[in-house]
């Protein structure tokens, strides 16, 4: 698999394991990387885990009732094929017995990646949203902003 390929799955993993309620797996995807949004960092599996279940509202079904969409995918690999950079856009959309479906969250991910002997990996992952509309039904605590 080439490396555009390889980060690509990567993206798209990160996609399938939110939307199934599989914090766990977020929180392994980002094992030695972070993620930040509105200025604030979380390192590592664990503490990546525990902002997903701190924030992400579960129901009983075990997921959030979401499906995150990804588009406009644009990855930079280095000449020396050791790090990569991504730039995409995400929708979020939603849908409950009494809350129809409706795109609740848009904007975009910046990520940088790296690659060792076991393959390509998150470094940094930084959240920018854009748009926001009804995530009442999705998030526990409000969604961070940007400082400044």
């Amino acid at each position: 698999m080439d490396d555009h390929r390889a980060i690509e799955r990567l993206l798209y993993r990160y996609a399938e394991l939110i939307d199934a309620g599989d914090f766990a797996g977020v929180g392994q995807l980002f094992e030695r990387g972070r993620i930040v949004a509105g200025g604030n960092a979380v390192a590592g599996a664990a503490a990546v885990q525990g902002m997903y279940e701190s924030y992400t509202r579960r129901y009983a079904c075990g997921t959030p009732r979401t499906q995150h969409l990804m588009g406009n995918v644009c990855i930079d690999v280095d000449a020396g094929g050791r790090s990569a950079q991504a730039r995409l856009r995400f929708t979020v959309f939603q849908a409950l017995e009494d809350f129809p479906l409706q795109a609740i969250i848009a904007g975009r991910y910046q990520d940088r990646f790296a690659r060792d002997e076991g393959g390509w990996y998150f470094a940094e992952r930084r959240m920018q949203p854009e748009l926001m509309g009804d995530l009442s039904r999705h998030l526990l605590l409000p969604v961070p902003q940007e400082k400044g």
